[in-house]
């Protein structure tokens, strides 16, 4: 390696295979039906959005309400679930999560009107957000440091296939029950499966083995390591860790929370960054696809008809890019996936504005044109952007801030997604697809703000990171790595 460092990742012994393997295996499934929910509880709105306005007699201000609340609850989640399991363990704080999304659902399911609505909402979206922190953060303080960056990126994966399993059981269910009235309650019900699955599956799961040390449980770190490491690998580890968090004691003993990310201006700097990088994938425009996709197809001139089935492509797409970027996760640089995301997802934004401006409304290709455009922009943005975005969050803090690192950036993150969730009813209404004209100028902001600020993450372990990042040598190999 070319890092170098004091507890290098070339002191341990390789990956083998074995019960080990498949333990970790195992682990990666049941934590991410965190982000199976996350995936559906967003996506499930794309289609119950219109029969229940239509339904409750809702304004498209109050759609956007209802929509966003979720969103916004999960920028609060999300900073108080980092919290939540600093203090008490990434396990404990997955299983009282599953707990929330149920309840959510039924209050959901049941509300007999807005005000009920966008509180049952708001509980899905504390379950949401304290998911999108914590999930990635443990699966990344699970994984060996070479498949790290895939094991991470599984959580990603399953929030896609939680948005494509939306818009398929929306589809369904609107073809077969689109005449009862309250058939949104019955999309918006399917979401509890997941939440029964993941509260019973992390009942038998370990806590993580890092989370154990910081809290000086010593044993118990060294017990599960052995569990998901084969015995020379999960002691080599073991010592890894401790040095690490014996050297970090020694010279910041009063390091946790905030006041310790503002005392060191390194730290300062990569919460700032890793917030303007959640910034950055929300601007890309992903969820006001994943959200409002059948209020935009019937913008771009798609018979009502249509709508449920032609909104499943973007979702397929989600998922073929994000099982590839999966693949690719530990094997192309974190900086160079944003770099291709982000320049061309702005292509794709110019080429919608100038498509539907060729194709006025009433020709009929414009709708053709308007969903290959959006497929090539969803493909983008998950084959390179927001996998890469998510691993990237969940690795880049040190040990001592990583709940409030990941809670910080992740609530920024959220409340950038809030602002879209709130405003593209209202947007469409007055500018149409020109909504796309202002998403092309963020992604170019964006994208120049990685080339100049983003450091590279990949290839370094989790210690490693904690080292560079602390006495910022990290900001040296910026653009030249």
């Amino acid at each position: 390696m070319s890092h170098g460092a004091s507890a290098s990742e070339v002191t341990l012994p390789p990956l083998t295979d074995g019960p080990h393997k498949k333990r970790l295996g195992l682990i990666a499934i049941i934590a991410t039906f965190g982000g199976l929910l996350f995936g559906y509880d967003t996506g499930v709105s794309n289609g119950a959005e219109r029969p229940m306005q239509a339904e409750l007699g809702l304004t498209d201000f109050q759609v956007g309400i209802v929509l966003s609340s979720l969103v916004f609850a999960a920028a609060f989640g999300a900073l108080i679930g980092g919290q939540i399991s600093d203090a008490i363990g990434r396990r404990k704080t997955i299983i009282i999560l599953a707990v929330l999304f149920f309840l959510g659902t039924a209050v959901v399911v049941f509300s007999p009107g807005f005000g009920v609505l966008v509180v049952g909402r708001i509980l899905l979206g504390l379950a949401v957000g304290g998911a999108s922190a914590v999930v990635p953060v443990y699966l990344a303080e699970m994984a060996p440091y070479e498949i790290r960056g895939s094991l991470a990126g599984r959580n990603e994966l399953m929030i896609v296939v939680g948005q494509l399993a939306a818009f398929v059981v929306n589809a369904i269910i609107a073809a077969t029950f689109g005449h009862i009235d309250g058939v949104w309650r019955i999309m918006f019900a399917v979401c509890a499966i997941p939440a029964i699955f993941l509260f019973f599956g992390m009942l038998r799961m370990p806590e993580s083995p890092r989370w154990y040390i910081e809290k000086g449980r010593h044993d118990e770190a060294l017990a599960v390591l052995k569990t998901i490491r084969s015995p020379e690998r999960a002691e080599a580890e073991y010592g890894q860790v401790e040095i690490i968090f014996e050297e970090e004691h020694e010279l910041e003993s009063q390091a946790l929370g905030l006041r310790a990310v503002f005392s060191n201006k390194n730290l300062l700097f990569i919460l700032l960054i890793a917030a303007g990088l959640g910034i950055a994938q929300q601007f890309t425009g992903v969820n006001a696809i994943m959200y409002y996709g059948q209020r935009m197809l019937a913008e771009a001139g798609f018979d009502e008809s249509m709508l449920g089935w032609v909104n499943i492509a973007p979702g397929v797409i989600a998922v073929i890019g994000g099982t590839t970027a999966l693949y690719l996760m530990d094997r192309i640089d974190r900086r160079t996936n944003f770099l291709w995301g982000l320049g061309l997802t702005a292509l794709s934004h110019l080429l919608i504005v100038i498509g539907m401006y060729l194709f006025p409304l009433g020709n009929p290709a414009r709708p053709w044109v308007f969903l290959l455009l959006i497929i090539f922009m969803i493909g983008s943005i998950q084959l390179f952007l927001n996998l890469a975005v998510w691993v990237y969050l969940s690795e880049v803090f040190p040990l001592h801030m990583r709940g409030i690192g990941m809670g910080v950036s992740v609530f920024v993150l959220w409340i950038a997604n809030g602002i879209i969730a709130l405003n593209v009813p209202t947007v469409v209404g007055a500018f149409g697809l020109g909504l796309f004209g202002i998403f092309a100028v963020a992604n170019l902001i964006s994208f120049l703000f990685v080339w100049k600020f983003v450091p590279e993450t990949r290839g370094r372990t989790l210690e490693e990171l904690e080292e560079h990042v602390t006495d910022g040598s990290i900001f040296h190999s910026i653009g030249k790595k």
